[in-house]
């Protein structure tokens, strides 16, 4: 099994890639893609798909970990993290990849044993679970790896499959 977690966002997107065999977990790469908020909406979800398409051939991705999106502050943003999910969901569709999606609450819990846990917390303990990695201070990662973790550990809760 090999799982691809993102953090979607239209600035940085995290992601990390984590291989789960006989029962071990190993991080294969992780780090972010950083689009020019400048461009239109249109280039960047392009964007998006293409990075995200190459990670999934290039690293024959069987599943993909994403968190449940929630109303903030700004509907707007919320709207558009629409657009970023509905690529993913294109994604796993054209490659009958498998998804697991979890609530901002279960994230935290599985990770840090509190749900509301911040990222600072959920940080801390991705890099006592990896202390070899090398991050920019971006919580876009440490928070990916925290999906893609809980799509490794709890791989038969919330899962779609779309194989069939």
């Amino acid at each position: 099994m090999i799982i691809l977690g993102i953090d979607p966002g239209f600035q940085f997107s995290g992601f990390s890639i984590i291989k789960k065999e006989n029962g071990k977990i190993i991080l294969i790469e992780y780090g972010f893609l950083k689009m020019n908020p400048a461009k239109h909406l249109s280039v960047r979800v392009g964007e998006f798909f293409n990075y995200f398409e190459q990670k999934i051939t290039f690293f024959n991705v069987t599943d993909i970990s994403i968190e449940t999106p929630f109303l903030g502050k700004n509907a707007q943003n919320f709207l558009k993290l629409g657009y970023l999910r509905g690529i993913l969901y294109l994604l796993v569709n054209k490659y009958n990849l498998k998804i697991h999606e979890f609530t901002p609450r279960q994230v935290k819990l599985s990770i840090t044993g509190f749900g509301g846990a911040g990222k600072d917390q959920v940080a801390r303990v991705v890099f006592q679970l990896f202390p070899a990695i090398k991050l920019p201070n971006k919580y876009d990662v440490t928070d990916a790896i925290a999906i893609t973790l809980c799509g490794a550990w709890q791989q038969k809760l919330n899962t779609l499959d779309f194989s069939k």
